[in-house]
């Protein structure tokens, strides 16, 4: 036992630098390979399928959680992968054979079992693996005659052929010959050779996808120059009111369809290093007369990349356009806005001053008028004051008073406004 105290996934961790073993292979041997393509989600089926097949040989199942998994199925042997997308089935009968492509080894597996596998097989390829020198005549006679390609593999120890034609029987053919290979170094081969085929197969998966996406990016972009091209027609907060909700469905629309291919286009370029990185692993040269096939894999698989990355990046690129769009016909709202704004407030600020010029005016009237009506009973009180009696003059009385009362009233209605003002002025 160790004195030290363990990281708790240091167990874990080093048990993935063996995952995925490629194990042993003996020439002569037939191989089928299977990858079925499915969700992320699709784990519990898969391992439950899986152990159907091990009950129907009589073998233990993998534990649930297993990401790979070998096993003896009577004369075959089976190993079996997990990864995110899919999961890989190869099927392996070392045995002599005189026919490569004939009595392969997937007919060995029950047919009700295949046909229920969780999914749905994007690639299924046999291969056969042989010592002997054949003909090229016979080479190209095992593909039926199509356009075969090959060359010399791992430091000329081995050879490899194959059309990369789907035939009769929905299975890919692959022809390998031991040059001066061992089982180890043969099977690393073939771990590569499907490894490819795989990865190939699931970076095409983004072309149509791309080839939507440019149809879709080419019409956005038109609508986004014509949105661009009537901003400097419009006049007035309506009509740029008007673009801009036409931008912003434009916005959604950019965003709906990053989303659906965003994962996929990614996917593509992960995976396209891979089959890049598995290329140069085969370490191939050339066959006289025969194409590379990582010449053949490369002319055809690098335009599909390059349409993808195209349509990612003009999808990225009409995501942006469409912003610089929007914030600049924002800023023509928002200074529109402003300037309505700005009006509106020297409108009401000419109604303000013309309120106040009325008020003082009215505040004027309101003292002459209070002024009037006092003096009116300081005058009556003095006729009265007159008659019983009282030596001052009525019309006097009225004289002397007059200043103070028109002072008076007058302080009393300014206090009552200065009042009124503050009351009004506090906050609620």
């Amino acid at each position: 036992m160790a004195v030290f105290k363990e990281h708790p996934l240091r167990e874990t961790l080093a048990a993935e630098m063996h995952a995925r073993p490629h194990g042993v292979i003996d020439a002569p041997a037939k191989i089928s390979y299977i990858a079925v393509f499915n969700d992320e989600t699709g784990a519990d089926a898969d391992h439950a399928h899986l152990a159907e097949l091990c009950q129907l040989f009589k073998v233990s199942a993998p534990p649930r959680g297993a990401t790979h998994f070998a096993s003896e199925l009577g004369p075959l042997r089976l190993k079996w992968e997990r990864h995110t997308e899919f999961s890989a089935y190869t099927f392996i009968l070392e045995a002599p054979f005189e026919q490569p492509f004939k009595d392969t080894v997937i007919e060995q597996i029950p047919q009700d079992w295949l046909q229920a596998l969780p999914g749905e097989v994007l690639v299924a390829s046999h291969l056969a693996l042989d010592f002997e020198e054949r003909p090229v005549k016979d080479i190209v006679g095992m593909f039926d005659n199509n356009t075969v390609v090959g060359g010399y593999m791992s430091n000329r120890n081995a050879m490899v052929w194959t059309d990369f034609q789907i035939h009769g029987d929905r299975f890919r053919r692959y022809m390998i010959r031991d040059v001066n290979s061992n089982h180890r170094a043969m099977a690393r081969l073939v771990q590569r050779v499907v490894e490819i085929e795989t990865y190939r197969s699931l970076v095409m998966l983004a072309l149509p996808l791309a080839r939507e996406a440019r149809e879709r990016v080419s019409m956005a972009e038109l609508d986004v120059s014509t949105v661009i091209a009537k901003l400097a027609e419009i006049k007035g907060v309506d009509g740029e009111q008007e673009l801009l909700a036409r931008l912003s469905a434009l916005a959604a629309e950019a965003e709906s369809a990053s989303a659906k291919t965003s994962y996929r286009f990614s996917a593509a370029l992960a995976y396209n290093e891979l089959v890049v990185r598995r290329i140069k692993e085969l370490r191939e040269e050339r066959i006289e007369g025969f194409q590379p096939t990582a010449e053949f894999i490369e002319r055809r698989l690098g335009p599909a990349m390059e349409t993808i990355k195209n349509a990612a990046k003009r999808q990225e690129s009409l995501s942006l356009r469409i912003a610089r769009a929007s914030n600049l016909l924002r800023t023509r709202v928002d200074v529109a806005l402003e300037g309505q704004n700005r009006d509106l407030l020297r409108s009401m600020d000419r109604r303000a001053r013309t309120q106040l010029r009325l008020q003082a005016t009215v505040e004027g009237l309101s003292v002459v008028a209070i002024s009037y009506y006092l003096l009116s009973l300081v005058s009556y009180l003095a006729k009265g004051a007159k008659v019983l009696g009282s030596p001052l003059d009525p019309y006097v009385a009225v004289v002397i008073l007059f200043p103070v009362v028109f002072a008076g009233v007058w302080a009393s209605v300014r206090r009552v406004r200065k009042s009124i003002t503050r009351k009004e002025g506090d906050p609620v």
